[in-house]
C-alpha cells in the first residue's frame, strides 16, 4: 500500500493527462493561428487552416479557443501572436554542419532551446553564414517522432530498404545488407 489515500494517486494522475492534454490543446492553437496568418481566417478559401481545424476537432479542442485562435491568427481581434522563422546554424558531433529552422514568437527563448539541444548533444553553435554557404534548399524532410519512423525515413533518403527486409542474393538465400 502506498501510504497515501486513493484521491491522491488520481489526482496526480489526472494532472499529467491535462498537462498533456495542454500542451496538445496549445500546438494545435498555435497550428491554427499561423495557418490563419498565412492564408486568411475564412477555412472556406484556407485548405491549411480547414486542415488545421479539423485536427483540433479531431483532439476535442473546445470551438471558443479555434474561434479565438482563427480571430488571433487572422487579426480580427486586435491582439495576436507574431510568428516568425528563425535560422540557426550549429556544427553536430564530429563537425556535421546543422541548419535548424524555428517558428517561434520569442527569439530568445528559442535561441537559448537550440543552443541547449545542440550542446548537449556534443554540437556547437556556428557563427552565421559559416554553414548555410554549404546548403541549398532542395526540399523539406518532415520525419515522424517514432524511432523507427525516423528509420525508415533515413533509409529511403539514403536509398536502402527498412530493418527486415533483407535483399535476396542468388540461391534464394538472404544477405544481409
Amino acid at each position: 500500500m502506498s501510504g497515501h489515500s486513493k484521491w491522491a494517486t488520481t489526482k496526480h494522475k489526472k494532472a499529467a493527462i491535462d498537462a498533456k492534454r495542454g500542451k496538445l490543446f496549445a500546438k494545435l492553437i498555435k497550428n491554427i493561428e499561423i495557418a490563419a496568418k498565412m492564408g486568411g481566417p475564412d477555412p472556406a478559401g484556407n485548405p491549411t487552416l480547414y486542415d488545421a481545424i479539423q485536427k483540433a476537432k479531431k483532439q476535442s479542442v473546445p470551438n471558443k479557443n479555434i474561434d479565438s485562435a482563427v480571430k488571433r491568427g487572422g487579426g480580427l481581434d486586435g491582439g495576436g501572436v507574431d510568428y516568425e522563422t528563425i535560422m540557426y546554424e550549429a556544427y553536430g558531433p564530429q563537425g556535421v554542419a546543422l541548419l535548424v529552422e524555428c517558428l517561434t514568437d520569442n527569439r530568445n527563448r528559442a535561441a537559448m532551446e537550440v543552443r541547449t539541444a545542440v550542446t548537449r548533444n556534443g554540437g556547437t553553435m556556428a557563427d552565421p553564414g559559416s554553414v548555410s554557404r554549404l546548403f541549398t534548399r532542395k526540399g523539406v524532410v518532415v520525419v515522424g517522432k517514432s524511432q523507427e519512423q525516423g528509420r525508415q525515413a533515413l533509409g529511403r533518403l539514403r536509398g536502402r530498404r527498412p530493418r527486415g527486409h533483407a535483399r535476396r542474393g542468388r540461391g534464394g538465400r538472404q544477405r544481409p545488407r
